[in-house]
């Protein structure tokens, strides 16, 4: 009798491998390699979620988060929102099941992409505690709530339904999400604190209440009540399609011709430019779409990229805006100067994006640290892998010299500076599945740059005047010093009487003023540093110089 195959064997052993299997055992990929970072994730994906509900429901987001330490290592994480809420249906789907959502079908705005992130987060609570998601969703006052008690059957990758009930509920309309996961809880720039400043920065509309681990509250308040303006849906672009995606569009398209195919599946494609892509395909318009072969739709291809298109349009992109950029950095940096900048929309892969960026100089950071970099992709803080990201390469590869900044070659300018960058896109190319880095495309890198250029410009007229008015009230304050002494010496050489000394030391400060003219001024529009300001330059009556603009805030 022969021998079986090895091979035979082998295909035994081989299946399907589901979803949630795969991510169950690379929890790492999303985010969850360590305690820490897991907790902070967990409140990530949540509070992204909320604001995301919010925003499409025009509703001003108001967000409660509550982390309890519970002991060994173990927190229960609690988000509320006043969003629309979610229908009954769609609750154990959106909670309970990855790769499971509506953002990544349509080109538009928004801080989800993939449709893992909060459904990975009841995963990861599920397996370091084994306890269910708690979830409560109501969709208007005249609705009642519906309680739910979730596990994700990982090898079938759907909701697993516990518990099933209507309650009451206080709000009008909302969701609110309990979690009781393995964590670790500490302070430091990649923090849950640091977390929610940072999404308080760019979401101005917001109001965040949060309750630490320690219970203590803190309300990150909102700056406007004015929300982002809402993104259109936009088809894609022709210079963005590659040739599988291409022949996947022509072949469940329901175009009955080339030429309409193109009009009615891509942004920015007419009847006249549908023709000249054709043309330039040598293609004739009115070929079937489920007729081009392979090599068609490479020539389809080769036309799109001879042909000259209109950029995508835009209004599929929120920015933050200069002005709001600006208010948030005043609303959780104190600073001296403040000042922003919002790029035109740009394009890469035929997906549009705007680079958004601002800086606070002063304050409480110390003048000999580096600068801190807050990172931004569609209003989301950036915490991890900052070598990765595209945002912080622009940021080293600029010339911060220019600009009244020390900076060692391929490192980080020094001085007290808060600097936000913010991409807004339809898609971000972010490095992995956990969205922490941004893809060095060249096009994004050249915007961010030209937006660093900008900012830094408006910097350089704050920081050249400084130092300026610093160096002439130092010279000022030596001269000053000595007027005493000079008073001294002429009341000997002219033998005036003790009395005149005083209207000597006034005649001297005169002749000062006249000679070196009027100290000039810089203005600082923060309240915090006028006290300060009124004595920048000047003697005490010790005769010790005054804080210079420089030591302010220290």
């Amino acid at each position: 009798m022969a021998e079986t195959p090895i091979a035979v064997e082998l295909a035994k052993k081989q299946r399907e491998i589901g979803v949630a299997e795969f991510f169950a055992r690379n929890r790492h990929l999303l985010g969850f390699d360590n305690k820490r970072k897991a907790l902070m994730t967990t409140i990530k994906e949540a509070v992204d979620n909320s604001l995301d509900a919010c925003e499409e429901a025009s509703v001003l987001p108001e967000i409660s988060v509550e982390v309890i330490d519970m002991g060994n290592d173990r927190f229960r994480v609690i988000i509320e929102d006043n969003g629309p809420g979610i229908v009954k249906k769609q609750i154990p789907h959106i909670f309970a099941r990855l790769l499971y959502g509506s953002k990544f079908f349509k080109l538009s705005q928004s801080r989800g992409q993939q449709g893992i992130g909060i459904s990975a987060s009841v995963l990861y609570a599920q397996l370091t505690t084994g306890k269910p998601a708690k979830i409560i969703s109501k969709i208007s006052k005249d609705h009642e709530a519906h309680y739910y008690e979730l596990k994700i059957d990982t090898e079938k990758n759907k909701p697993d339904i516990l518990k099933e009930e209507t309650i009451t509920w206080e709000k009008e309309h909302g969701t609110k999400i309990e979690l009781e996961l393995e964590g670790s809880y500490q302070g430091g720039s990649q923090s849950i604190d640091q977390y929610l400043k940072q999404t308080a920065i760019v979401n101005p509309h917001v109001t965040l209440i949060y309750t630490n681990p320690k219970a203590e509250q803190l309300i990150f308040a909102r700056a406007t009540d004015q929300l982002p303006p809402k993104p259109e849906e936009i088809k894609p672009h022709p210079y963005g399609v590659e040739l599988g995606i291409l022949m996947n569009m022509l072949k469940f398209t329901e175009a009955r011709t080339l030429q309409s195919f193109l009009t009615n599946e891509f942004s920015r494609v007419g009847p006249g430019t549908a023709k000249e892509i054709c043309e330039n395909s040598s293609i004739l318009p009115n070929t079937k779409p489920n007729n081009i072969n392979r090599d068609m739709a490479e020539q389809l291809i080769q036309g799109i990229s001879k042909t000259k298109i209109i950029s995508p349009p835009t209004n599929c992109i929120s920015p933050i805006g200069e002005e709001l950029v600006e208010k948030g950095l005043r609303k959780e940096i104190n600073a001296e100067f403040y000042c922003a900048t919002t790029r035109p929309p740009a394009v890469y892969r035929g997906n549009p994006f705007v680079v958004e960026a601002g800086i606070a100089y002063g304050g409480e950071q110390s003048a000999d640290d580096s600068a801190k970099v807050l990172r931004y992709a569609n209003r989301v803080p950036l915490l991890f892998q900052h070598g990765a990201c595209a945002i912080t390469k622009s940021v080293l590869s600029t010339a911060w010299r220019s600009y009244g900044l020390n900076q060692s070659k391929g490192s980080l300018p020094i001085g007290p500076v808060t600097m936000v960058i913010s991409i807004n896109s339809v898609w971000v190319p972010f490095t992995s599945e956990s969205k922490e880095a941004i893809a060095h495309y060249p096009e994004i890198i050249k915007e961010i740059k030209l937006a660093l250029q900008e900012i830094g410009r408006k910097l350089s007229v704050y920081v050249h005047k400084k130092k300026r008015i610093q160096i002439e009230g130092a010279k000022r304050s030596y001269i000053e010093t000595y007027i005493p002494h000079v008073a001294e010496a002429l009341k000997e050489l002219l033998a005036y009487k003790k009395e005149d000394e005083e209207k000597v030391k006034e005649l001297l400060a005169e002749i000062l003023e006249k000679s070196r003219g009027t100290l000039e001024k810089i203005e600082i529009d923060n309240p915090d540093y006028d006290e300060d300001l009124a004595n920048i330059g000047k003697a005490d009556e010790d005769g010790e110089k005054q804080k210079t603009l420089g030591e302010v805030g220290e």
